[in-house]
């Protein structure tokens, strides 16, 4: 099994004592130049250390922790039904649905209530208990759009669980893969579902994700290829995911007018 840097030396002389193939004991300390630490929450104690490591090999080729961290501005389209445009540092987005006549403006940095402004067929909301509603489906649209563009980014976010499948050939790029699984506890609108990451043993990429509804299922209920990889701003982005599976447009930008997240 072979793993990029960054790794703790703990993780390395653990590999090494299980007999891995590709990693000889060593006592040599191993420098981390771009340390990956863990979001709080993140169910380390529960997650394998093989698995673990490979989430951080996987941050560091599709760019980094500094170039992610130091990333402000995301602009997408997801499939063609929506543009989303995420403020990063301030936590605030932009969602437009032009085929529903909508956009909304969310506003997280209260991190114990979601605010923002909706508007519908060019007329603001001003109810209430609609607005309410709407928020909160922007906020899974959000939630779901997100994870789709930069889930190489998140393999160590809140509530995450990492176990170490093994390795195995790609479903469907033939590449031989170090598969770990992601399950989840108390996050996002879905918390019941398993994800199983095919992640290529020479570069690191993610060639394949498998989705599955509920974490004890055997067939998965979605699988995509990660295709069309490109770099933004030193981050590297895959935005096809096989046929109507497109994430398009992709921007990463450190300037973009304040009026996006202020004004419809």
């Amino acid at each position: 099994m072979k793993f990029s840097t960054p790794l703790s030396l703990l993780t390395f002389l653990f590999l090494a004592a299980c007999g891995s193939p590709d990693i000889e004991p060593t006592t040599e300390t191993v420098e981390v130049t771009d340390p990956n630490p863990a979001a709080e929450g993140f169910d380390e104690a529960g997650s394998d250390p093989e698995a673990i490591a490979i989430a951080d090999s996987v941050m560091v080729r599709h760019g980094g922790r500094q170039a992610y961290d130091a990333a402000r501005y995301f602009k997408w389209d997801f499939f063609g039904a929506r543009q989303l445009t995420w403020d990063k540092r301030d936590d605030r987005v932009r969602i437009e649905v032009p085929q529903d006549s909508m956009v909304y403006l969310l506003d997280y940095s209260d991190p114990d209530r979601l605010t923002g402004a909706v508007q519908k067929n060019g007329a603001e909301m001003t109810d209430p208990d609609s607005l309410k509603i709407y928020l909160q489906s922007a906020n899974s649209m959000f939630i779901n759009d997100s994870y789709w563009l930069l889930q190489p980014f998140k393999l160590k976010d809140s509530g995450v669980t990492l176990k170490y499948v093994g390795q195995e050939t790609d479903p469907r790029q033939s590449r031989p893969s170090e598969v770990i699984d992601l399950t989840f506890t108390d996050v996002g609108d879905t918390p019941g579902n398993r994800y199983r990451l095919f992640v290529d043993q020479e570069n690191y990429r993610i060639n394949t994700w498998q989705f599955y509804r509920n974490a004890a299922d055997t067939t998965a209920a979605l699988e995509t290829p990660f295709n069309g990889y490109r770099d933004y701003e030193g981050l590297l982005l895959s935005g096809d995911r096989g046929g109507r599976f497109q994430l398009s447009n992709i921007v990463v930008t450190d300037t973009l007018p304040e009026t996006v997240f202020t004004e419809f």
